[in-house]
């Protein structure tokens, strides 16, 4: 696979706090990685950097050879990316205009709006809520909405926030099984932040441990959980006896 998105020399600082410091990170085309650490280790802040929606102190941000750090981030930019928050987040309207929402604003024809909002909505098996009010959802049905909402505009890279962490364990399992499908029948490149090991043994290919505003272990999921190492051990082994 060859590097979609890259960070090199990464600072980030809040009052001459360092947040994150990273030398290097690099995503795979086609790939799903998993970011995990314990609370305050900066994994929603690195998630930010990499999707535009905040900027490094210092360091580059590649997507491709295209860098996309320290200067003005264009519209086109943006577009080549959705996220999808642990908050759906979702208007005062249906679930249709929820969805189609983010085409609207690229300007696509009523056509194919019509048929990329319908694609998603029965891939997500939201079909029946078309024309339901968002905030009568349950939190399920709310959270097939973000991620449909998400995909309609066939990111690049595909961010996931702890989507999952307010849903119940059988709506929690029944999504990530949809959305693991749904991710390797497209390819899309996923970065997905969790605090769930099982969640992340689940739907990833790579894991990045996050501790301390620095990347301690990444390398293929089932390789970290199995061989942690010095500076990751503690906090594997603790989520290994607490699933088993």
């Amino acid at each position: 696979m060859s590097t979609l998105l890259k960070m090199e020399n990464i600072q980030y600082e809040v009052d001459r706090k360092t947040i994150l410091a990273i030398p290097s990170f690099s995503i795979q085309q086609g790939e799903i990685i998993g970011i995990m650490g314990p609370n305050g280790a900066g994994k929603s802040t690195l998630l930010k950097l990499l999707s535009l929606l905040d900027s490094p102190s210092e360091g580059q941000i590649f997507l491709k050879e295209t860098v996309l750090s320290g200067q003005k981030i264009t519209i086109d930019m943006r577009r080549k990316f959705a996220i999808a928050l642990q908050q759906s987040l979702l208007l005062h309207t249906s679930v249709y205009q929820n969805v189609a929402l983010g085409l609207k604003i690229r300007k696509l024809p009523k056509a194919s709006i019509n048929e990329k909002v319908g694609y998603w909505l029965d891939k997500f098996n939201i079909s029946h809520l078309a024309k339901k009010h968002a905030y009568h959802l349950s939190g399920g049905e709310a959270q097939r909405v973000n991620l449909a909402r998400a995909m309609v505009l066939e990111p690049e890279v595909l961010f996931l926030d702890e989507p999952f962490s307010a849903l119940d364990f059988p709506t929690k399992v029944e999504l990530l099984k949809e959305l693991k499908e749904i991710l390797n029948i497209t390819n899309t490149t996923t970065v997905f932040v969790s605090h769930d090991l099982l969640e992340i043994k689940y739907l990833t290919d790579r894991l990045a441990i996050l501790m301390n505003g620095e990347i301690q272990q990444v390398g293929k999921t089932e390789d970290v959980i199995e061989h942690p190492n010095k500076m990751t051990a503690a906090f594997i082994n603790q989520w290994k006896e607490f699933i088993q």
